[in-house]
């Protein structure tokens, strides 16, 4: 028992630093790499050069996430400059009146396309300002935007937390973990194994994701509406399953056929397509529409700072509606084009390497496809968007700059988190005897919980998404552990990863890091803590009813 206790230090200490003495993630962050460090080499005794391959290693992998931020960012800032943001916002307002709708179509379907494209709380921070802009208060805008950033998560940048996080998760130095080669060899080999994974969340969120619009629209009517209402949420449960079903079904089906890099750009999109010309027409709509209460009227932990969401440009200067969306559809195009195994792109982008074989003469290594990262496609079409709306090259030069520097304490904390998580990963190769934290963790998990272990698997991902601020993190810390728990446990362990990616994302909702930067982007800085109190009550239920489906599809299929 106190080995599993030991190996629950990088949790510990992280819940510890950031949750209860509140300090800044880049400094619990580096506490809590120090502290696993000399945990690792004094209990595990994990030999030190291992230990120093762990951090380099981490640091690679931190860059290739840091490069998809920054690509992400660059684009969204270039994007405000040229006015297409705003002519993309104001393009919302002419749909329908009604504010359960709006909500709808802006943080369920649009966020979902969001972080389907960029990810790492891209939707929080574009979403929550646009909701602001069209007249929410801001305490709603924040909440309800980060309820919704949760089901899309799975496959956010571009399929990061699967493609990277569980992965990544499933290594151990510079191989597949024995624990695990059995369960990808017979799935076909990892890329196999990671489809698989994709497809079984959306499986499970075809039930669970389903919902999240309508829990959406029921917590802004009972905790921000004039007559604190559940009901009034509850009246438009036909329009808000229907534009689940509109997101989920194609997700589901693009998972299916595509694979993890595409469920929530494609489900996004074919959810805009569908629903929008469904509210125009009050489809499955009531007559009465529903607003806030008079501003007068609004409590005063509702609102904050005021902010602008104004690009650089002038009205008749922006770029018409169709334009503005150019630069997202060639994203999703050439990432398409990318990703085919049929056409040549693939090959030739994933021909460039840096690679470090055996680091520092360990079994350790990884390697970076710098042209077929995502990262590159943002930045890419953030040039072609210079030409597409008539920018200056140093309008683009504006940008880059403005999102390096808004990037600086996010690359200080990757490159102290992700090296965390691989000596957390790592410690298997040690002098003590013990397995590695994840399984030792895992040993201990299955025999207390036992064939329950599905219940459990989402909380053990909403916890890890909690501390370390990233479903991507989530997964790549806590798959190794839950393979291992449900092989323990005698469950199908590739259920129980993919029920490990949902809990991930329910985490996302009230992930600290998260919420602190929607927070300070909607001026609610302090208000953090009346954030999660709203945010807490839909990550329960995800979490709950997404283990309670995975349990019965364990037992019935």
């Amino acid at each position: 028992m106190f080995t599993a206790i030991a190996a629950l230090t990088p949790v510990i200490s992280v819940m510890i630093l950031l949750v209860v003495l509140k300090m800044p993630a880049v400094r619990a962050m580096t506490i809590s790499l120090a502290a696993t460090a000399v945990l690792a080499f004094l209990y595990w005794q994990v030999p030190l050069v291992v230990i120093t391959a762990s951090i380099f290693e981490g640091i690679m992998i931190g860059l290739s996430i840091l490069y998809i931020v920054f690509g992400a960012v660059l684009l969204l800032n270039t994007l405000r400059m040229s006015g297409a943001i705003d002519t993309i916002r104001n393009g919302f307002t002419g749909i329908s009146p009604d504010r359960r709708v709006q909500l709808i179509i802006i943080a369920w379907l649009f966020g979902a396309f969001l972080e389907g494209a960029a990810g790492f709380g891209t939707p929080a921070a574009i979403v929550g300002p646009l909701l602001i802009v069209l007249g929410f208060p801001p305490l709603a805008a924040v909440t309800l935007a980060l309820i919704a950033d949760s089901t899309p998560v799975s496959f956010g940048a571009v399929g990061t937390p699967v493609t990277v996080g569980v992965e990544q998760g499933l290594y151990e130095g510079g191989s597949v973990s024995a624990a695990v080669e059995p369960l990808v060899i017979q799935a076909g080999g990892m890329d196999a194994f990671i489809q698989q994974t994709a497809v079984q969340v959306m499986q499970i969120d075809l039930f669970t994701g389903t919902l999240i619009p309508l829990i959406l629209v029921m917590m802004m009517t009972r905790f921000f509406g004039e007559n604190r209402s559940w009901k009034e949420g509850l009246a438009v449960w036909k329009f808000a399953v229907f534009a689940g079903l509109a997101f989920t079904v194609p997700a589901f089906v693009t998972a299916y056929l595509l694979g993890p890099e595409f469920p929530a750009i494609f489900g996004g999109l074919a959810g805009l397509l569908m629903v929008v010309p469904a509210a125009k027409r009050c489809f499955l709509l009531p007559e009465e529409k529903w607003d806030f209460p008079p501003r007068k009227n609004w409590l005063d932990d509702w609102t904050g700072i005021p902010i602008s969401g104004s690009g650089k440009r002038e009205k008749n200067e922006r770029p018409s509606f169709l334009m503005a969306w150019v630069p997202y559809i060639l994203v999703g195009l050439l990432l398409v084009l990318t990703r085919l195994d049929a056409l040549p792109f693939k090959s030739w982008l994933q021909s460039v390497t840096i690679e470090w074989q055996n680091i520092l003469g360990t079994s350790i290594s990884e390697t970076l496809e710098p042209l077929y990262i995502p990262g590159f496609v943002f930045i890419v079409v953030a040039f072609a968007a210079v030409f597409l709306h008539r920018l200056k090259l140093r309008d683009l030069a504006q940008a880059a700059g403005v999102s390096a520097k808004a990037l600086i304490g996010t690359a200080i904390t990757l490159m102290t988190a992700v090296p965390m998580v691989r000596i957390f990963i790592n410690s298997g190769e040690n002098g003590a005897g013990l397995e590695s934290m994840p399984l030792e963790l895992a040993a201990t998990a299955s025999e207390v919980i036992g064939g329950a272990w599905p219940l459990a698997a989402p909380f053990v991902g909403a916890l890890g998404s909690f501390i370390s601020g990233s479903a991507t993190f989530s997964n790549m810390m806590f798959t190794l552990f839950q393979v291992s728990a449900a092989d323990q446990a005698g469950v199908d362990p590739s259920r129980v990863v993919a029920l490990q990616v949902i809990g991930s994302n329910a985490g996302n909702m009230i992930c600290v890091l998260n919420v602190v930067a929607a927070a300070a982007v909607a001026g609610l800085t302090g208000k953090e803590g009346a954030i999660i109190r709203k945010t807490l009550l839909p990550m329960l239920y995800y979490a709950i009813f997404a283990g309670l489906a995975g349990f019965l599809m364990i037992l019935f299929f």
